[in-house]
């Protein structure tokens, strides 16, 4: 009995391996949604207040650089993308992190400041 457990464990230890290989292979082999150029934000912050961002992305593979632009601040950004999904900081005064999925020409997702978490909409402009 015991060797049956034995030869049972390293089956399924062999198995599992298999499968996690091809799930890499595969997450790999998908290059990552091009978001390279302008969006409008349109976003909610924790205390209701809305307003109206602008930002350009620059995108070299997985890599994201550019620009933001806010009703009170504006800098650099820089972040990354995940197949579908993006990450990206405001270089500001008040750092902005901004979380995501892209679906075609919008984005949607979360972004947090000192003050909270909000939500966000992005449109593609161009």
């Amino acid at each position: 009995m015991k060797k049956y457990g034995t030869k049972l464990s390293v089956f399924c230890f062999a198995l599992l391996l298999v499968a996690v290989t091809n799930i890499a292979i595969a997450q790999e082999a998908q290059p990552p949604d091009n978001v390279a150029g302008n969006w409008t934000i349109y976003s909610k912050g924790a205390n209701g207040e809305t307003a109206t961002q602008y930002i350009e992305l620059k995108q070299e593979g997985n890599i994201l650089t550019g620009h933001f632009k806010g009703p009170h601040q504006s800098g650099g950004l820089e972040g990354s993308m995940n197949v579908h999904h993006i990450l990206f900081r405001t270089k500001t005064r008040e750092v902005l992190t901004f979380r995501g999925k892209v679906d075609g020409k919008t984005i949607s997702g979360t972004f947090h400041t000192r003050a909270g978490t909000g939500e966000w909409q992005a449109v593609r402009s161009n």
